[in-house]
């Protein structure tokens, strides 16, 4: 494909098919030349031998069709995460355990299956949402084959087949393509039947027009959007019919090579920046966890292993499977405490409220972890046509004559899209149109085949977009006085251009040749024929005699006047404006007569079109317009809420180089005067480069102009490469290889391919490039809050890990049990967790840079607060369950009225000697209406702990819902921030209270948590144990206030040092 398409081949090709490096540059070779390589001849076209030859050698016209991955590997990869595997070996030991215990019976054995059980559920759905989303991601090369055409009209062995399937297609086949045609293959094209042909291909190149077509070679090394002789396939005719040679089928052609491209980025899918945190996470967790296991079973040791000294060495050895297992149940139970099983569920319900919120702003989400990728977006590489201008032509500036003809007068036209009453013309006569504007009226009115319709909220045009954009402003130019015609609705969107068609009724056209550059209609009014052109400046004043000046008079056209003109058409090329001149004729003798009848004697002049340039000669000029794909009104400000948040803003498109500066400029991208010549670059020039991550680097914003798909997906590798979090916007097919390949692809949802939507992560419902700004501060708010819940989860972990260690560590009896944690994690603290999601923003939250990827989840600050935290919830569980053992009454609350025996702190923390104890006895106590007696005076510290635990697991659940209230903010007092900035928080208090009451008071429930139900005064006990931990954490957020300066500075230098 010529040095603009070499590399694709080298990554690409596959299989015994010829690789692109022997791909015959057909665009640099004229036609005879390309008919000799192919062996053909234009009328004849292959014979059946050829056509079977070269399908052997290159296979059938079709895109390959990848076999995606397996769903048992699907499956797998599920697993393939720390936090997973330590819960689901948990879970198969618990339940291992649990077999075990159920062979003496009892009513501990369906207790003992709850939590195994509901831990392999809470593994399976987490798989089974995880496989769904895989299973997505193949769905863009299914919607890349939809665009591809299903037949064609093909020579072959001298005859026509008006319907041959394209998957059929051969190189050196000859076909024929008319207007309206989906092109099916890449071809070179042979000759024009009609005079122009044109295609529109941005889709696959992102040029913004429509382009002409043309059977003249170009140098090998043009890049695709200058190969102005090739067709490609997936593109479409808009205009004209011609000849073509097939040139490459299959995945040899641009759009195969686009395929390839999102079949090589969807292997390369990365794990979202918190994915990466929480696998670290769950690394060290699983490090901590080993290390205080090992611990437990140390200090533990004792129990169930003994010995004696006989001449100073070890003999004698007794070991208690029983009691070995119970202090192995006591490192799964640590196990579980350690880790946060709610968490998945709250994070994906986090970022399933996230994707509502988005969706309120036309944000449309995907996929679910890519709500908080935007979070840390660092460099948005946006594409400029549709995205930043509202891919809607149109006029921008008007020239019209002047007084005199050494004067014009200029005037500004405002809007940005198709609907006629979006802006207005400044400095408009306040007495009417004057001769000039009503003839440049009627020129742009009549010389004009395109439409404009309202369909919904939008207005679209039909037809050309430049001709649609003239007849807008036609529209915002009113009509003259005297041509008001009632007659005609005040709700038709064109009724001034239809009042312009009454009064010149056309009879003839010209049609737009890529010669003469311009079109011209014959009309019929009442002071007789005249002929109405419009088309490029400097050719329609090479045939110009004459100009109109304000009035209406005509004069002769000198030099002076040409060259005025002319300045005025440098002011608005250099301005990125696309410009077309109009021009009238009024004695046109051949046409004087000429009604549209073809027996006329003029009519056979315009079955010629080499005489058309005759007829348009002599012209009057009248004007001239400048138009442009507007920018969007909202960009300029969203562009600069980027550079506030420091997000870096990258134009990537396949647009001239001039057009996209000035837009660019415009929209804020770069400064009015900024030196600009390192940072807009083509996607050529920038592949040439020695050092591209260094430009990538720049400060500020870049454009890449004239950008190939290799170009974008380059881009974006190396900005990852380089660490940068990058979201990519594009609408076409050649940028969904780019939109795959980023950590967030974010696809045009009017405008946009269904390639694109499928190779998204999201999906724009007003291809408003402001709307991603705004889905960035969401989804930073999102990741925020997100981080706030981690934060509680992870510190209430802490709690539950240091509870178990310090029971271990002081052999008492066990506190808390593992269906009891598994309970508090899953349920109990998941109200709280999600609430804390709708935690509200901050105000400045689009003014901060935005984090690294590689930024710490839980800073060393934070992990120390916690840990103080949790050291704290680990004193207050294990303290609370010694206290009832040991104490009557505590904080002048009485404790003794349910009539229990107290101990001395020796004789809780020996209770595994207690059948040597002589004359020890226990009393009866009651919990509720419930009387617990013993037999034995030891089971005293077993099945008589209900009430201790019931006291350890209530100050555990209580604790925590005050730990949800630190979590508001990071830093924040509850004094600045009181806990109704988020009444869902206080709902899901009162929500998790209610669970707990429910286990606790319904007799099923609270046999299976091995609980009981507790009094007045028991219930104040916990209240006066959990409430420290709101002034212990409120005491650290001061200290961390006063100390952040200093952090933040050490962690800026840090990354100066990074960055070096």
């Amino acid at each position: 494909m010529g040095k603009g398409g070499e590399n694709y081949g080298k990554r690409d090709g596959s299989g015994s098919r010829p690789s692109d490096k022997e791909i015959y540059p057909a665009w640099a070779k004229d036609v005879d030349q390309c008919l000799k390589k192919y062996d053909v001849h234009k009328d004849f076209g292959l014979s059946s031998d050829k056509v079977e030859k070269q399908r052997r050698i290159y296979g059938l016209n079709e895109l390959e069709k990848h076999d995606g991955p397996s769903i048992w590997s699907l499956i797998l990869e599920q697993f393939n995460d720390t936090l997973v595997r330590i819960l689901l070996a948990a879970a198969v030991i618990s339940f291992v355990l649990a077999w075990y215990d159920g062979d003496e019976g009892g009513e501990m054995e369906i207790t003992a299956f709850v939590e195994p059980l509901v831990i392999f559920l809470i593994l399976i759905v987490n798989a089974a949402v995880g496989v769904w989303q895989e299973n997505n991601a193949e769905k863009a090369l299914e919607a890349l084959k939809e665009i591809q055409s299903e037949h064609a009209a093909v020579i072959r062995e001298g005859k026509k087949i008006s319907s041959l399937p394209a998957k059929d297609l051969v190189p050196g086949d000859i076909v024929e393509l008319r207007v309206g045609d989906k092109i099916p293959a890449d071809m070179r094209v042979l000759s024009l039947i009609s005079s122009t042909v044109r295609v529109e291909q941005g889709s696959l190149t992102g040029e913004s027009e429509a382009v002409n077509k043309t059977n003249k070679a170009v140098p090998e090394d043009t890049d695709i959007q200058g190969k102005r002789c090739m067709v490609f396939a997936g593109t479409t005719v808009v205009n004209g019919n011609c000849i073509c040679l097939v040139t490459q089928t299959g995945m040899n052609t641009e759009i195969g090579k686009v395929h390839s491209q999102i079949h090589s980025a969807s292997q390369n899918d990365d794990d979202t920046p918190l994915k990466k945190k929480l696998n670290e996470f769950g690394e060290v967790l699983t490090a901590i966890i080993g290390v205080i296991c090992a611990l437990v079973w140390l200090i533990n040791v004792r129990y169930f292993l003994t010995w004696d000294y006989v001449n100073g060495w070890p003999s004698n050895f007794k070991f208690s499977f029983e009691k070995c297992t119970y202090y192995f149940e006591i490192a799964v139970a640590l196990a579980v405490a350690a880790i946060p099983e709610g968490l998945p569920a709250v994070i994906t319900t986090c970022l399933a409220l996230g994707t509502r919120k988005m969706a309120q702003k036309n944000a449309l989400v995907r996929k679910l972890p890519s709500v908080e990728t935007l979070g840390c977006t660092t460099v948005i590489c946006s594409d400029k046509t549709g995205t930043l201008t509202t891919n809607q032509m149109a006029v921008a500036k008007l020239v019209a004559m002047g007084p005199r003809a050494d004067i014009t007068r200029t005037f500004k036209v405002e809007g940005t899209t198709y609907n006629p009453v979006d802006g207005r013309i400044h400095d408009w006569p306040t007495g009417g149109m004057d001769a000039n504007l009503q003839t440049i009226a009627k020129i742009a009115a009549v010389c004009n085949d395109a439409g404009v319709a309202e369909s919904g909220h939008h207005h679209v045009a039909t037809g050309m977009p430049t001709e649609a954009a003239l007849k807008v402003m036609v529209e915002k130019m009113g009509l003259p006085k005297q041509c008001a015609d009632t007659s005609l609705g005040s709700t038709d969107v064109l009724r001034c251009c239809q009042q312009w068609n009454n009064i010149a009724r056309r009879i003839a056209t010209l049609e737009f040749d890529r010669d003469r550059k311009s079109m011209g209609v014959i009309v019929r009014s009442d002071s007789g024929n005249s002929l109405l052109v419009k088309g490029a400046v400097e050719n329609l004043l090479e045939r110009s005699s004459y100009v109109q000046l304000l009035d209406g008079s005509v004069v002769k056209m000198d030099q002076s006047s040409k060259d005025l003109i002319l300045r005025s058409l440098h002011e608005m090329s250099t301005a990125a404006l696309r410009c077309l001149g109009f021009a009238y004729k009024k004695e046109i003798a051949e046409f004087d007569t000429y009604d549209g009848d073809e027996d006329h004697p003029a009519h056979k002049l315009l079955l010629n079109p080499s005489n058309y340039s005759s007829i348009e000669s002599d012209l009057i000029f009248v004007g001239l317009v400048g138009l442009r794909d507007p920018p969007r009104e909202e960009v300029h400000s969203a562009i600069e809420d980027c550079r506030a948040a420091g997000i870096r803003v990258m134009v990537i498109t396949g647009d001239n180089k001039n057009t996209a500066e000035a837009i660019c400029r415009e929209i804020g991208v770069f400064g009015p005067q900024e030196d600009i010549s390192l940072k807009s670059l083509t996607g050529k020039e920038f592949m040439g480069l020695c050092d591209q991550k260094r430009h990538l680097r720049q400060s500020g914003g870049l454009l890449f102009s004239r950008a190939e798909p290799r170009h974008k997906q380059e881009i974006v590798r190396l900005l990852k490469e380089d660490g940068e979090v990058v979201a990519m916007t594009g609408d076409g097919v050649n940028d969904a290889p780019a939109l795959k390949l980023a950590d967030i692809g974010i696809a045009m949802g009017i405008a946009g391919t269904e390639v694109a939507k499928e190779a998204s992560d999201m999906v724009l419902a007003d291809d408003n490039f402001s709307t991603i700004v705004s889905a960035v501060g969401e989804g930073r708010s999102i990741y925020d809050n997100m981080k706030a819940f981690i934060r509680y989860m992870i510190s209430s972990n802490i709690g539950e890990v240091a509870s178990i260690f310090l029971t271990a560590a002081l052999g008492i009896p066990e506190g808390l049990i593992p269906v009891q944690l598994l309970w508090v994690n899953l349920v109990t603290d998941g109200p709280p967790a999600t609430a804390l999601g709708f935690n509200p923003p901050d105000k400045d939250i689009m003014k901060k840079p935005p984090r690294r990827s590689d930024d710490s989840l839980i800073s060393a600050w934070i992990l120390f607060r916690y840990l103080v935290i949790g050291i704290y919830v680990g004193l207050a569980t294990v303290g609370v369950f010694v206290i009832w053992y040991t104490h009557g009454s505590f904080m002048g609350i009485d404790l003794s009225k349910d009539g229990h025996t107290l101990l001395t702190y020796s004789q809780l923390s020996n209770w595994g000697h207690c059948s040597s104890w002589e004359g020890f006895t226990v009393s009866p106590f009651t919990a509720g209406a419930q009387v617990f007696s013993f037999d034995n005076p030891c089971d005293y510290f077993q099945a008589g702990k209900v009430k201790a635990m019931t006291l350890s697991l209530s100050v555990l659940v209580a604790i925590e819902m005050f730990n949800s209230l630190n979590a508001l903010s990071e830093d924040g007092s509850l004094l600045t921030m009181p806990p109704w900035v988020n009444p869902w928080l206080l709902l899901a208090m009162s929500v998790s209270f209610g669970l707990h009451f429910l286990i606790m008071y319904v007799p099923f429930l609270a046999q299976v948590f091995a609980i009981v139900p507790l009094s007045l005064n028991e219930w104040l006990l916990v209240l006066a144990v959990a409430f420290p931990v709101i002034l212990i954490d409120e005491i650290l957020k001061f200290v961390g206030r006063c100390t952040s300066g200093s952090r933040q500075s050490n962690a800026i230098k840090s990354l100066k040092l990074k960055s070096d």
